[in-house]
């Protein structure tokens, strides 16, 4: 089959995307060139129940035909709600003689070097069900002591009696050469151990033994969660009606089989962000922009993250809650900062915002569902930015409320009057958020002036024009569906697999035919995962992670296109032939790129290879969106005029339908741009044009 001929997962029925948020669950259905999407809240006690209700809700509002829909798509915060919260399954860990307690020693770093009360998270296997097997590799992968198969059959008894759900293998160098791990699983099942086993050098065949150990428990601990989970959403889903294979948004920023989510769901702990940072980079690139910082601000945090050359930025070096996490992820950062979160004075009297947040139930004061606590959202609609319609029925006694509550638990406290509360609540709202936004640029070697600012979420675009124009970002981008842009980012996202094996060797003795060797067995193993879901066309993506001898931290630097093949029809190369002149052009990048981030670099000192990495992307075609509605004038979407404040002070500002806006047409701040799943924010003195599709762009300093 060739390129043409190839069939893409883009199929000829309607295509929903659905994301699961700490506050709102979002669907999104792209059908014949049009964009419908609604909100429903989410159910955190039952996650798979707030799908459901999506599609059912998609169905009742004849957004969707269950019956007709050809594809289908999921970002879950099951795994990384799992994790937060601590409820995985029972598991059992294997490990090396002698390295038992690796996973409780873990590093001797913390939160806060100062703080001599800190405390290490609980492991998450306990002692007791951590065993030692005897066997021995040294780093090379040569076996020094063979392995004892009596002692791992006499462990499987002891793994059967702790109940254990799950069982993870770590064996100390196992990147190296995988056989004992592999053995080790296969003396377990003879044995009559039929919980699922995660393995190391399968899960994250990688150097750095805590964050190995941890990456492989934590994997086994989240499959029965996982599986449990999936296998009542695919059931409701049936009797719903819909056919259509299930795919996940995984953290790498691709999509995934369900069946590879049950045996990989450590690969799913960033779904909802990355399918933010996917759907902004679709939209923006739209829009003519590649370098990009994406906010994506819900209910319950704010979510940023850096796009370059119109792909988002990857790291294996991500934390969720207290626990480090090696697998390839989306590079994002996240802090407490939401439309629900709570505003209070702490006991030195300062204002803070977050991150606790009211969350779903009751949610902000405004909403009119029992909230007593402040939040960001109802210091905007003090401050007139959003819609009191929107929220609340009897709006003399709400808005009474919600004053009452910012003077009782903020206002008064501080020695302020309730509209100077509120806006100091988004004053301290914005500097978390513009923090969290200067840690992805300026600390990571990058000028924000250089990018455009995607703004998402229900909330983001609220925020968006106030932290483009503290940071010098001279033009905000906010999308048409910018309040369920995660949801659509799931149906514009590339089915990705990425191989990777640690092989820690001086630059100088790696063997050009042995690397090339090892991305061809990558590329196979990837093609291979991809083949049942026949994408349009298989690209490859190798890389190599350098540092300079001596230091603990690497850089992934990409090999050079110039070293690679055709491949077979329908395929993007491989590297092949490899020499020592390709060498020495991917150690001349690593210098280059050292640079660039760290400031230096210091090319006559020796470099060493610490992983082979290949990125299998199955490219899936993004649908046609129709182009936004070009008739009329701007000032023919005006709903109204209202007082709104600005930095203190009110102006009578213009209430914008943000559906009645036309492609081509501008205007000036102040303004208030209202969309069905979003609010938009434009200071005064700032201007807006609109885009072909619909997408507004904010020049922050016109």
């Amino acid at each position: 089959m060739n390129a043409d001929e190839a069939q893409s997962p883009v199929d000829h029925g309607p295509r929903i995307g659905v994301d699961v948020g700490g506050t709102f669950t979002d669907l999104v259905v792209v059908a014949d060139g049009a964009v419908h999407s609604l909100k429903v809240p989410s159910t955190p006690d039952a996650p798979e129940q707030g799908v459901l209700d999506a599609v059912a809700a998609a169905e009742r509002e004849s957004i969707a035909d269950p019956t007709a829909i050809s594809f289908c798509s999921h970002g879950t915060t099951v795994a990384t709600n799992a994790v937060l919260e601590g409820e995985w399954a029972e598991t059992a860990l294997l490990t090396t003689e002698g390295f038992r307690d690796a996973l409780e020693i873990g590093r001797q770093n913390r939160p806060d070097i100062y703080d001599f009360r800190a405390e290490k998270p609980d492991p998450v296997v306990p002692r007791d069900r951590r065993f030692e097997v005897p066997e021995r590799l040294d780093e090379r992968g040569n076996v020094l002591r063979d392995l004892d198969e009596s002692a791992v059959t006499d462990l499987a008894d002891r793994v059967r009696d702790t109940g254990a759900e799950s069982v993870a293998v770590c064996l100390l160098f196992a990147f190296e050469n995988g056989t004992h791990e592999r053995r080790v699983a296969e003396i377990l099942r003879e044995a009559g151990v039929e919980t699922p086993i995660s393995l190391s050098s399968v899960v994250l065949p990688e150097i750095r033994e805590y964050e190995r150990t941890l990456t492989t428990a934590l994997n086994a601990a989240l499959v029965p969660v996982m599986d449990d989970y999936l296998a009542g959403l695919v059931t409701g889903l049936r009797d719903a009606g819909i056919t259509a294979p299930l795919t996940l948004m995984a953290s790498n920023g691709g999509t995934l089989s369900g069946d590879a989510a049950r045996e990989r769901p450590v690969n799913t702990l960033l779904s909802g962000p990355a399918g933010g940072v996917q759907g902004a980079a679709f939209v923006a690139g739209r829009a003519g922009y590649d370098d990009l910082l994406t906010m994506d601000m819900g209910g319950t945090s704010c979510d940023v993250s850096l796009v370059r050359d119109g792909d988002p930025l990857v790291t294996t070096e991500t934390e969720v809650g207290d626990y480090p996490i090696g697998v390839p992820s989306v590079d994002v950062h996240t802090v407490g900062a939401g439309g629900g979160s709570l505003a209070w004075v702490d006991a030195g009297g300062a204002l803070r915002v977050g991150p606790k947040s009211a969350g779903a139930d009751p949610g902000p004061i405004c909403y009119g569902r029992g909230g007593e606590q402040p939040t960001t959202t109802d210091a905007h609609y003090l401050l007139g930015r959003i819609d009191p319609d929107a929220f609340v029925a009897d709006l003399a006694v709400e808005r009474r409320t919600v004053a009452d509550a910012v003077r009782q638990e903020v206002a008064d406290d501080l020695g302020l009057g309730v509209r100077e509360a509120a806006q100091g609540v988004l004053d301290v709202a914005n500097a978390n958020m513009e923090r969290a936004l200067r840690v992805v640029s300026v600390e990571r070697g990058h000028d924000p002036r250089d990018f455009a600012l995607v703004a998402f979420g229900g909330a983001g675009p609220l925020h968006a024009a106030t932290l483009a124009e503290s940071l010098d970002i001279p033009e905000v981008v906010i999308p048409p569906t910018a309040g369920v842009l995660s949801a659509l980012g799931l149906l514009v996202s590339d089915l990705v697999t990425d191989d990777s094996t640690s092989r820690v060797r001086r630059w100088s003795e790696v063997d050009p035919a042995s690397l090339t060797e090892t991305f061809a067995d990558f590329a196979e193993q990837g093609r291979a995962r991809l083949a049942d879901e026949s994408p349009a066309e298989i690209r490859t993506e190798p890389s190599l992670d350098l540092r300079y001898v001596g230091q603990s931290y690497e850089l992934s630097v990409p090999v050079p296109e110039a070293v690679t093949d055709g491949g077979n029809a329908g395929t993007d190369p491989v590297p092949i032939g490899l020499d020592s002149d390709d060498l020495d052009a991917i150690a001349d990048r690593f210098h280059e790129r050292h640079r660039e981030r760290y400031g230096h670099a210091s090319p006559d000192e020796p470099l060493e290879l610490v992983t082979i990495r290949l990125r299998t992307r199955g490219v899936v075609e993004p649908p046609d969106i129709a182009p936004a509605r070009t008739e009329g004038r701007p000032d023919d979407a005006v709903r109204t005029t209202r007082a709104v404040g600005f930095d203190g002070t009110d102006h009578e500002t213009p209430v914008y339908d943000r559906d009645r806006l036309p492609a081509g047409g501008t205007f000036a701040g102040p303004a208030v741009v209202e969309g069905s799943e979003s609010t938009t924010v434009v200071r005064p003195g700032q201007q807006v044009r609109v885009a072909d599709d619909g997408t507004m762009v904010v020049e922050v300093d016109p």
